[in-house]
């Protein structure tokens, strides 16, 4: 693998500890589970780029930055249902390969820092294939 980690894009930890995670506008997603198809596409989406995971999780300094995605699942696949008394979920699933293209950038100078290959990185190769379904859990489970 390469040298020491220079970039962490992400939206940082809330005060509720909560992180990673921040909403995403409804329309930036496009989904039919019965087909297994979904996309999900952000462009100059505001984070920030804290160098590394270490300063990221410490609430150390950080760089206004921005992500833009394209994340595609193309289904077509297997159609499984699945039950899991032991977590607590059912589901039916349509697999399929999935691609994404991703680029960042600082906000300030526009300097791109990172950009996947154009035609996308997509799962060929990897162990079991992602898929796009309905699923129930907690108080839905049963």
């Amino acid at each position: 693998m390469g040298g020491p980690q220079v970039h962490d894009f992400e939206p940082g930890i809330k005060p509720s500890g909560l992180f990673w995670t921040i909403p995403i506008s409804p329309g930036a997603i496009d989904v039919d589970p019965g087909k297994g198809q979904a996309r999900l596409r952000a462009a100059g989406f505001p984070v920030s780029d804290f160098g590394d995971f270490g300063n990221a999780v410490g609430g150390g300094p950080s760089t206004p930055s921005v992500v833009s995605f394209d994340v595609r699942w193309w289904g077509n696949g297997e159609r499984r249902r699945i039950r899991d008394e032991l977590f607590g979920f059912v589901g039916e699933f349509v697999s399929g390969p999935a691609t994404i293209t991703f680029s960042a950038a600082h906000a300030v100078t526009g300097a791109v820092l990172y950009e996947s290959d154009p035609d996308g990185q997509n799962n060929e190769g990897l162990s079991g294939m992602p898929a796009v379904g309905h699923e129930r859990n907690g108080v839905f489970f049963h």
